[in-house]
């Protein structure tokens, strides 16, 4: 088996364009080839910061696909309500203007029990999140530790570690959330975190069955659309459109209804649960967990380990040399999520903590390893972890008409 033959000096996100700094980068214009944009409506209140928000009408769709990755499998039809997205991905100012506002603290910020992370000594549990780190050359794809590393320190403003910060980066998109930090900055602006079907009816654009969000070629006329690992994973990326790591949003052209960066730069948080496929979407829990225990495929692990997985990784106990213990049951779950029986199914096995989807693929999405940049590719993380390569967009839905309750007399009247 190949092993690392060491790490760059450098974390990979930490640059900007290829032979340039991100200080003072302007968020760049239309692109060629873009779409034109519908109108985006903005919001009052929590307000002048937030994204503005693209109406689409909602309708069917075929959801899914069968040419790569089995839990995209079967494509079906899916129909959506109207609602309402944001163009592009939260930014660093955008969630900087939420934390200014409210003084949250992200899970990656907050002290970690001991309780949950037993083996490892109370002087490492240091506050932080994943970061991705090249390696020196080529590795063995199928061990995850060769290029995922905790990073005490390690948050959405420092998102590589304490010496890292997001400075001369306010429209590149926020990372190092998890599903709670994302959900409790959509609580603050009104909004809410979309579900699965509704992401991906938005990521496609209305180019319904298409293989990516632009169409069945991966670059027309040789254009690349869409930031992802340019060269060979996980050791030398070149740059997409001179930029390693994230790009401001915009950076790329706008899908078919206008929304920027619904493919790469950032995996994005939905509020569904993960299932092993769709074709279990409507069976009971019990069924999803079968059905996610018989699933022999490994899944790459493009998108991040567990915080706990991680964790156990760092600091292996002695009957573990490898590290490859399951997170700790029951360790960084969301508040409510653990009891609810679907939250459980969609957890790894050996692990209690649920896993949402995430939608969209990353700037570290490789043709040779995670060929997820398209609209139809899934991923499931879990609740409690945060990466440098994860980040949310919100949507607004129309309210739910409620028909007015009646008065006793009338319905004695009806009989």
């Amino acid at each position: 088996m190949d092993t690392a033959a060491g790490t760059s000096s450098a974390p990979e996100q930490a640059r900007g364009p290829v032979g340039e700094t991100t200080a003072g980068a302007a968020l760049p214009g239309s692109m060629p080839g873009s779409t034109a944009r519908p109108a985006a409506r903005s919001t009052a209140g929590a307000a002048s910061t937030l994204s503005p928000l693209v109406p689409l009408p909602g309708g069917t769709y075929r959801r899914g696909s069968t040419e790569f990755y089995p839990d995209e499998a079967p494509v079906h039809e899916v129909t959506v309500g109207p609602f309402e997205i944001e163009q592009h991905p939260v930014t660093n100012a955008q969630f900087a203007a939420f934390v200014d506002a409210t003084g949250y603290v992200t899970v990656a910020e907050r002290p970690l029990d001991p309780a949950d992370y037993p083996g490892v000594a109370v002087e490492d549990l240091q506050p932080g999140a994943l970061v991705f780190t090249p390696t020196a050359g080529p590795v063995n794809l199928s061990d995850w530790r060769q290029w995922w590393r905790w990073q005490p320190g390690a948050r959405w403003s420092t998102p590589h570690g304490p010496d890292s910060s997001v400075e001369g980066r306010e429209d590149h998109p926020v990372v190092q959330v998890s599903y709670e930090d994302a959900q409790a900055y959509a609580a603050w602006a009104g909004r809410s975190l979309p579900t699965e079907a509704e992401w991906e009816y938005a990521g496609r654009g209305g180019l319904d069955g298409a293989r990516f969000a632009w169409g069945d070629e991966y670059q027309p006329d040789g254009e690349l659309l869409a930031n992802h690992w340019q060269g060979s994973f996980p050791y030398r990326n070149t740059g997409a459109r001179g930029w390693v790591g994230t790009s401001p949003v915009g950076t790329f052209p706008a899908n078919g209804f206008g929304l920027d960066d619904m493919t790469g730069n950032v995996w994005e948080w939905t509020s569904s649960f993960y299932t092993p496929n769709h074709a279990v979407d409507a069976r009971t829990a019990e069924e999803v967990a079968a059905a996610r225990d018989a699933l022999t495929i490994e899944m790459p692990a493009c998108c991040a380990p567990s915080t706990g997985a991680a964790m156990a990784a760092a600091h292996p106990a002695p009957h573990d040399p490898l590290g490859s213990r399951a997170p700790v049951e029951g360790a960084g779950g969301v508040p409510g999520d653990s009891s609810d029986a679907l939250a459980a199914a969609s957890a790894e096995p050996g692990s209690a903590i649920p896993r949402k989807v995430l939608k969209g693929g990353s700037h570290l999405c490789a043709p040779e390893y995670c060929l997820r940049y398209r609209p139809a590719a899934r991923s499931p993380q879990a609740v409690d972890t945060a990466t440098s390569h994860i980040g949310f967009r919100c949507v607004v839905r129309p309210p739910v008409a409620v028909a007015p309750s009646m008065p006793a007399s009338t319905r004695n009247l009806l009989g």
